[in-house]
């Protein structure tokens, strides 16, 4: 079975990106794995409209890639903040591999608006993304690895 013989129907990518796969969503998680929790400091860090921003947090909930916890400050009504699950610190190296790009591709002459760096102190240096197989060889290029239909891969009808 080939690629062009494979049914996309269950596309993990496909699947992903129906997730997290729009603009505003990436841009919540970005801000969320950088610290943001509350309704108010997404809407005014993203620019997103009330409706847009509480349908993209009631979507990645949905998702159990964030979770609410309830809070409340004294003389306000209940609220919640926005949290990362497992599952959504798992789409961690994406964002960093997603920036990686960007860094290269987009940046301003001057270099990044935002550097991610190891925190060990006797380090320090900037992360990257890579690929590896599961037995740690690499890092990998394209023509190192090879793609092939999986347990769940479907011909075309």
């Amino acid at each position: 079975m080939r690629w062009l013989e494979t049914s996309t129907k269950n596309c993990t990518v496909h699947r992903t990106l129906d997730l997290v796969g729009e603009k505003w969503s990436l841009l919540l998680l970005r801000d969320a794995m950088n610290g943001v929790r509350r309704f108010d400091d997404f809407r005014r860090h993203v620019g997103l409209s009330e409706a847009v921003l509480a349908d993209r947090l009631r979507k990645l909930v949905a998702a159990g890639i964030l979770e609410t916890l309830a809070y409340r400050e004294p003389g306000s009504r209940t609220r919640h903040e926005y949290r990362l699950t497992r599952k959504g610190w798992d789409l961690w190296p994406a964002m960093i591999a997603l920036k990686q790009w960007g860094d290269q591709y987009t940046a301003d002459p001057q270099g990044p608006p935002l550097e991610v760096q190891h925190a060990d102190a006797d380090c320090g240096e900037p992360l990257r993304a890579v690929v590896v197989c599961a037995q740690g060889h690499g890092p990998l290029i394209p023509p190192e690895a090879r793609t092939h239909p999986g347990p769940s891969a479907q011909l075309l009808p």
